[in-house]
């Protein structure tokens, strides 16, 4: 036991009496005392709470030191950038693609708005037969057929993908419940399938596949910067960040050298006629050879680029560009060009044709097996005789020869903004040296291939005085003023034959429509040179492919001032009259017809003073 302190008397303490008596001082000490004496074990307790609470909070204030360390210097940038993910959002608003346009600013391709329309069956506040009943002249369909529809299940359904803005306006219209729009844009081609060669179409990604909706792609696609938005607590987007006039676009649109009335002509004297014949397929080109400008290209069959996922694959590669042919007895009048360049021959020189010539071991013979005797350079032209060309070209030699093919742009790509061309095919200078059929097959225009728009292009080279161009279809970018922002960089013409000599060659061709092969091209008052062609078709394994032929005809007006060339090819025409000059010949004259009331080329003076002369 604790022994309580000698100097204070435990029992004067405890009597009420003294602790009046005592000073208010000595009471509290005695108190103090008391509890001292009470709680001796509690003072070391005490220190050891101390020292527990002061460790917790030292434990904690470590804890969040190291804490506040790793979210403000390790990861303070990661989520710096995820705060300003949280508050910003990245936007890059949806831009129409431009427009595509004709050389009169005819629409060829626009975006325009379509909408997808859902059912909710669910939500219908009327049957299923009455919702039908209202929509069905609206989406074009039978009654019984959206009942059927609606039945499939209880939401979601998709009644139309690409509804356009008048029938989303009727449905709106309607005010019925369970009906969803929502809006995109789709783009659509005015035109169908009149211009579908050069054009082309877009995917669902909104990528062009095909035309110049694939090779133009940068000229049609607006540019457009990604902007941030700051967004709110409640989601909604605050324009605080967003530049002035993020939203605005230009209005310059892509301008093409397609004249869309002459396109449509072309196209339907083609159809016509591979319809007559039941050709696999042909082509029409049409070309301002002052600049290289195609005012039409269209090929039969062909597609719609609004219902593309229905066509062929194979149509939309442009067979004018992408597929090779020997172009045959079209290449003549080049020929009679390279020769008159080299002095190899004069335009009055004359040339015995007795029918058939001997090439080392191959014989070579007219298309009609027939001889026609002395002939000049103009009668070869207008009976197509391959006995005075083959003499012709004899008269040079190979390596010259060869050397002027090349330069003319055989086995090379003519470089148009088309898409998928490919190159010709010319046999090696080594090979066609070193056989003499090659210049013999060659003079009439087979051993070599070319794509119909090559051929045009060479021809264009007599149509403008010797210069070869480069055929193209885009004209530039133009605002809604017709004033032009771009135009594309054209390589430069090269000159390839004199004046002079283009202009004997294209009066040379011109007899083939008035008295020769080519007279079902032929229309009144008007001077037109041309070239009819019946070749035998290359197969792909070697030789020729039996009873397979193509036929074309190629024009060049007026000869007087030449400057346009028309061209029309068709492969494989059935039937035994099927030749250049009934297949391809009329479609020519056809397209001629509307090609001079369009391009307001007058009649030839010369021809209207003979035939009052005659008068």
């Amino acid at each position: 036991m604790q022994k309580t302190p000698s100097k204070v008397k435990v029992k004067n303490f405890r009597n009420p009496a003294f602790r009046r008596r005592e000073k208010p001082s000595l009471l509290r000490f005695m108190q103090r005392l008391r509890f001292i004496s009470n709680t001796p074990d509690q003072i070391p307790n005490t220190r050891s709470r101390l020292f527990m609470i002061w460790g917790i909070f030292m434990t904690a204030g470590l804890g969040l030191a190291i804490n506040l360390y790793q979210l403000q210097i390790v990861q303070g940038t990661k989520l710096t950038q995820r705060a300003r993910n949280q508050q910003m959002v990245q936007l890059r608003p949806f831009v129409p693609r431009r427009l595509v346009v004709d050389r009169s600013n005819n629409v060829l391709a626009v975006d325009r708005p379509v909408y997808t329309l859902y059912a909710h069956p669910k939500l219908f506040n009327q049957s299923n037969q009455q919702m039908a009943e209202r929509l069905a002249p609206i989406l074009e369909k039978t009654p019984t057929e959206l009942v059927k529809t609606f039945q499939s299940r209880n939401s979601g359904i998709t009644l139309a993908s690409a509804l356009p803005e008048v029938n989303a306006g009727r449905v709106r219209a309607l005010r019925l419940d369970g009906l969803e729009l929502i809006q995109k844009y789709s783009r659509y081609y005015p035109q169908k399938n009149v211009v579908a060669d050069v054009v082309g179409y877009v995917n669902m990604d909104r990528r062009g596949q095909a035309g110049v909706e694939y090779s133009q792609e940068k000229l049609l696609e607006r540019s457009v910067q990604t902007v941030q938005l700051s967004r709110a607590g409640n989601g909604r987007l605050l324009p605080n960040h967003a530049p002035e006039g993020f939203l605005n676009f230009d209005d310059l649109r892509l301008q093409l050298t397609i004249d869309s009335r002459l396109q449509r002509v072309a196209r339907n004297a083609l159809q016509s006629q591979m319809q007559k014949f039941q050709a696999k397929r042909g082509a029409v080109i049409v070309m301002d050879a002052s600049d290289g400008s195609l005012l039409a290209l269209t090929s039969y069959p062909n597609y719609d680029p609004n219902e593309y996922s229905k066509a062929d694959i194979s149509l939309f590669r442009n067979w004018t560009v992408a597929d090779l042919y020997e172009p045959g007895s079209t290449f003549k009048p080049l020929n009679v060009a390279i020769a008159l360049e080299n002095d190899a021959i004069k335009a009055d020189d004359v040339f015995n044709d007795p029918g058939s010539i001997q090439i080392g071991k191959h014989t070579i013979r007219n298309a009609g097996r027939n001889g026609y005797g002395n002939i000049n350079i103009a009668k070869i032209l207008q009976t197509s005789s391959n006995i005075g060309m083959v003499r012709i070209i004899q008269r040079m030699k190979p390596t010259v020869y060869y050397n002027w093919l090349e330069r003319l742009g055989l086995g090379q790509t003519v470089e148009t903004d088309l898409p998928f061309e490919v190159r010709g095919q010319l046999k090696g200078q080594k090979e066609f040296i070193g056989s003499a059929i090659e210049a013999a097959t060659t003079s009439f225009g087979q051993g070599f291939s070319v794509t119909p728009l090559q051929l045009v292009q060479m021809h264009g080279a007599l149509a403008n005085g010797g210069k070869l161009v480069t055929p193209h279809v885009v004209q530039g970018l133009v605002d809604t003023k017709g004033q032009m922002h771009y135009a594309p960089n054209l390589p430069t013409p090269r000159q390839i034959f004199s004046a002079s000599t283009a202009q004997t060659v294209v009066e040379m061709m011109e007899t083939v429509v008035s008295v020769g092969t080519g007279k079902p091209a032929e229309i009144p008052g008007y001077r037109i040179g041309g070239k009819t062609g019946t070749s035998q078709k290359a197969s792909p394994n070697g030789g020729y492919i039996p009873g397979a032929r193509i036929t074309s005809f190629v024009a060049i007006l007026p000869v007087e001032s030449p400057r346009y060339v028309v061209f029309a090819v068709a492969d494989e025409p059935k039937g035994a009259n099927a030749y250049g000059s009934t297949v391809a010949a009329p479609i020519v004259k056809a397209v001629m017809e509307a090609l001079i009331p369009i391009e307001g080329i007058p009649p030839s003076q010369q021809i209207k003073s003979d035939s009052k002369a005659k008068q």
